[in-house]
């Protein structure tokens, strides 16, 4: 069973408000293959019937199996001429699909399955409606997004060291991850511990050789209220850069946020990182870059197109507001 590229009316509500928050109408592809990691999420996808939703609308799944290779599913899906891909599974997953749908040209879906699906929220997605993701495929909305890559390997969300990323090599990371972070904390930023040796300069010419935290993300982050660790926008063409210095550096002030379209970070040996929250070892120096624009991603029209912090607030008028003005500004 294939598409039919049918034209698509534009009008409704939903393609409007996508519109609106720079998404476009697209013909369903006809060749789509999506991925399935049955164990993201605690099984999110088999609870919400993924698989066998998306074969209803006839879609490839490639459900895959313990011990199988995502890269080579993805390159064996390429060359059997997949002009759409998809992921139902988590951030680090999601970036293997992502990469090789931005080398290829051709569109990436993403279907939250994981634990927390932070991608999935930034870029506008539904994260509670699991099922109903796979819309895009069939009435979605596209647009393109940047990817980011540290050492050649592609991210979506970010890349942490020092603590996080000593934190996340640890088995016992994903079952009791405050537990975990709090324990690392005192073991490498506590008295007599040791922070890892990396070494960088920051966007005013600052040195800083004591670390704790330096998280390189793909677009910058809202660090302030009222959405807080939600990107703004994945379209910026720019990295962002968060680092914090160990307590014992004695820098004020302690830390430094800001935006780059390029970063390395140095260090005399191989590093721990935290890439999208899987655990990796990286060789020095590592080189960071963002990709502007390479990604072309679709979602459901119905999904709301925007991360928390990109959204309009609701005004707010004080008590003393009469009903009228209250109704023609809700309006």
């Amino acid at each position: 069973m294939t598409f039919s590229p049918v034209p698509r009316p534009s009008s409704g509500p939903a393609e409007q408000r996508s519109a609106r928050c720079g998404w476009s109408a697209v013909h369903p592809p006809l060749r789509p293959v999506l991925f399935v990691n049955p164990k993201s999420g605690d099984g999110a996808a088999g609870r919400a019937r993924v698989a066998e939703r998306a074969r209803d609308l006839g879609i490839k799944v490639v459900v895959l199996d313990p011990g199988q290779s995502l890269t080579e599913r993805v390159e064996e899906a390429v060359r059997q001429g997949a002009d759409a891909l998809g992921m139902a599974g988590g951030d680090g997953s999601l970036a293997v699909v992502a990469a090789a749908a931005a080398a290829q040209g051709v569109p990436f879906i993403c279907v939250p399955a994981g634990t927390r699906n932070h991608f999935a929220l930034d870029l506008g997605v539904n994260r509670q409606d699991v099922a109903g993701a796979l819309d895009a495929f069939t009435d979605g909305v596209e647009r393109r997004i940047d990817l980011a890559e540290v050492n050649g390997r592609a991210f979506v969300n970010n890349v942490s060291l020092g603590i996080y990323g000593e934190a996340v090599r640890h088995p016992a990371y994903r079952d009791a991850k405050v537990r975990t972070l709090v324990e690392t904390a005192d073991r490498v930023a506590g008295p007599g511990g040791r922070a890892p040796a990396l070494h960088l300069v920051d966007d005013v010419g600052r040195q800083h050789t004591q670390l704790a935290v330096v998280l390189v993300s793909n677009n910058p982050y809202a660090l302030g209220p009222p959405v807080l660790g939600s990107r703004p926008s994945l379209e910026s063409g720019l990295l962002g850069i968060v680092v914090l210095d160990a307590p014992n550096a004695r820098r004020h002030p302690p830390g430094r946020a800001w935006s780059a379209p390029d970063f390395e970070v140095f260090a005399p040996a191989p590093v721990h990182a935290g890439i999208d929250g899987e655990s990796v070892v990286l060789n020095a120096p590592l080189r960071f870059a963002i990709r502007p624009a390479v990604l072309r991603v679709r979602i459901s029209s119905r999904h709301p197109g925007a991360s928390p912090s990109a959204r309009p607030r609701p005004a707010k008028f004080p008590r003393s507001a009469s009903p009228s003005v209250r109704r023609q500004a809700s309006e």
